[in-house]
């Protein structure tokens, strides 16, 4: 009986550290920018010609933000490594914003806020963790 309790939390350990790192997902950031207050809605799809998948935008409190969501953390390690520190280059390709760009990247996703408002970019930042864009 105490080897069957033993592999039994020793799944559960192996399963919660499994969920802890490269799995948070565009529902896990819907979930945690309401959880933080916020007002969330699907508001249709995006593409940017820089990046290898389509995204999602989310409205949140009434602003746009763009979610890029990789199959896995290392495909979208190797596309946000190529975003310049002020996001006007993404690659081999130069980009004219119509306001800031901000991007985030955390485990599976790539987010995209276009905009100076100090208190959607704190938001982002407590959920995300710092931006990879200077702003």
């Amino acid at each position: 009986m105490r080897r069957v309790t033993f592999l039994v939390v020793a799944l559960l350990v192996a399963g919660c550290a499994a969920g802890a790192g490269g799995d948070f997902a565009s529902a896990d950031l819907a979930a945690d920018l309401e959880a933080a207050g916020a007002t969330v809605r699907e508001a249709g799809e995006v593409e940017q010609a820089f990046f290898s998948v389509g995204g999602q935008i989310f409205s949140v409190d009434g602003q746009d933000v763009q979610v890029f969501e990789y199959s896995g953390a290392a495909s979208r390690q190797a596309e946000s490594d190529q975003i310049s520190s002020d996001g006007t280059a993404i690659g081999t390709t130069m980009v004219t914003w119509i306001d800031q760009p901000n991007f985030w990247a955390r485990d599976r996703l790539i987010v995209l806020y276009v905009g100076r408002d100090a208190d959607m970019v704190n938001l982002l930042n407590r959920i995300l963790g710092s931006s990879i864009t200077e702003g």
